[in-house]
């Protein structure tokens, strides 16, 4: 077989030319006393009139008097330095560069903010006279929670007044602005009736597992798209999302298939892609790539199993949130068909605004709003999956996280077969050795579980973590 390749079409290769040279350091002093003055006070970095400085490292001094030009670079998800002491009456200007592969900018709570910059792109920010403290963050979603964030702080007796708001972290969230923050309050989430029932003409996303291509080799196309998403009754959010639905599409194959998927980014910013269904190195597949931009990421499904795949840009946690998730389901060897073959997706939903994009300071809290399969609150409560009574079923189940466990169970029912991550726990005629009463998953494990629903009923499913199922992860099998 043909090893796996990986392909980077889109990829400006001038950027890390540009990345290399901006590293270097650049101080610029003007005036005899300026620069004797400089020499004693700098720490990292000093930048005197017209002149910009770059700090090797998170803090800065400048001196005083007049104007001051620092050097701020945004890489890696940290503002570079993050800290920049300024004496009382002197004015700052700010020269901002991009020197990382994913586009950056940087906002202040005193108003002024960059546009977003691509790679190697730079930007001024004439900050004034500086005479408080002020706060500074990347308004790109998910980058302020994971620690790209600055302060100004004056100093030699200026007032230091109290941050506001806007400027603590966790406070005032940019997300789902596509440019430049504002520092305007952050708008409240919606509530979840738990209760309440979808509008005419809602449909539920369909859990059925399509059959497995005869082909040996697989080629597919994602595409990132911001996509307006129901995810309970009244309540949208802006997801990201592959091929326009959270969870993405189900890959569906056979152990020694060839995978080719081509990623296509029309979102608002950088996303990438991590397959876990196949081994190749992280460094090109898995990276971020720009809006209009594209790759070809390659893998062969060495092994089967419930795979999950997830975006791969940080901070993760926040883009697995914000629907960024499905499955690759590669079947064992001489797996039996069944009557029923679906696939339900675990994970959680921690709301913005109407409207708007996932919450940041809740999932990094931890506390979500819902916990749902197949990305909608109770929807097979609300549609619920028929099967025949006495037939045999086969689900998988992925937990996509991005934090919870998943405690998978069907009332009034046992499991005769269990797979759970690569290894059979149980399997029919093995009665003697007792059955499963839950599948149990933490975060990207996935498995799949038989079972027979004996007589007509209603067979609810649910996440035995008692409180999950009662907030979203919850269903029915008709049984018919």
């Amino acid at each position: 077989m043909t090893p796996p390749r990986t392909h980077a079409p889109g990829v400006d290769d001038a950027s890390a030319s540009t990345e290399a040279g901006s590293r270097q350091d650049r101080i610029s002093l003007i005036g005899g006393l300026g620069l004797g003055l400089a020499m004693l006070t700098i720490a990292l970095l000093v930048a005197l009139t017209g002149g910009p400085s770059r700090a090797r490292d998170a803090h800065a001094v400048v001196s005083p008097g007049g104007t001051r030009t620092v050097e701020v670079t945004l890489a890696d998800m940290r503002i570079t330095p993050s800290t920049i002491d300024v004496p009382a009456g002197t004015r700052l200007v700010l020269h901002v560069t991009n020197t990382d592969a994913m586009r950056h900018d940087l906002v202040l709570d005193s108003g002024q903010h960059t546009p977003l910059l691509d790679a190697g792109q730079s930007a001024t920010l004439d900050v004034g006279i500086v005479g408080a403290r002020i706060s500074g963050w990347c308004s790109v979603p998910g980058h302020r929670a994971a620690g790209m964030t600055m302060s100004i702080v004056p100093t030699s007796g200026a007032t230091i007044a109290a941050p506001s708001a806007a400027a603590m972290p966790g406070m005032n969230s940019t997300r789902g602005t596509s440019a430049a923050g504002s520092g305007t309050p952050a708008q409240a989430s919606p509530v979840i009736d738990f209760h309440a029932t979808p509008a005419a003409g809602w449909h539920a996303y369909d859990p059925t597992l399509q059959p497995a291509p005869g082909a040996t080799e697989h080629r597919v196309t994602f595409t990132v798209r911001d996509t307006l998403v129901e995810v309970a009754p009244g309540v949208r959010q802006t997801l990201w999302t592959f091929n326009g639905t959270a969870p993405g599409p189900t890959l569906h194959g056979k152990v020694g298939d060839l995978f080719t998927i081509t990623l296509v980014n029309q979102a608002s910013m950088g996303h990438g892609i991590d397959f876990h269904a196949g081994s190749v190195s992280p460094d090109q597949a898995m990276r971020t790539i720009a809006p209009g931009q594209s790759l070809t990421y390659q893998f062969v499904a060495d092994h089967s199993g419930a795979w999950l795949y997830h975006c791969s840009t940080m901070p993760m946690s926040l883009h697995i949130a914000n629907g960024m998730f499905g499955a690759v389901i590669i079947d064992p060897p001489d797996l039996a068909p069944v009557a029923d073959e679906l696939v339900l997706i675990h994970s959680e939903l921690y709301l913005g605004p109407q409207d708007g994009t996932a919450d940041e300071a809740k999932v990094d809290a931890e506390k979500p709003d819902a916990i749902v399969f197949n990305g909608y609150v109770n929807q097979y409560d609300h549609a619920p999956i028929r099967i025949k009574a006495g037939d045999r079923v086969r689900v998988w189940v992925v937990d996509a996280g991005p934090q919870r466990s998943a405690a998978f169970h069907v009332v009034g029912t046992q499991f005769d077969t269990v797979f759970k991550e690569g290894a059979y726990l149980l399997r029919p005629g093995n009665a003697e050795h007792g059955a499963s009463q839950v599948l149990d998953l933490a975060p990207a494990q996935g498995g799949f579980v038989e079972f027979v629903l004996p007589a007509a009923g209603h067979y609810a499913f649910t996440d035995h973590a008692m409180v999950d199922g009662e907030r979203g992860a919850h269903g029915i099998f008709e049984a018919y």
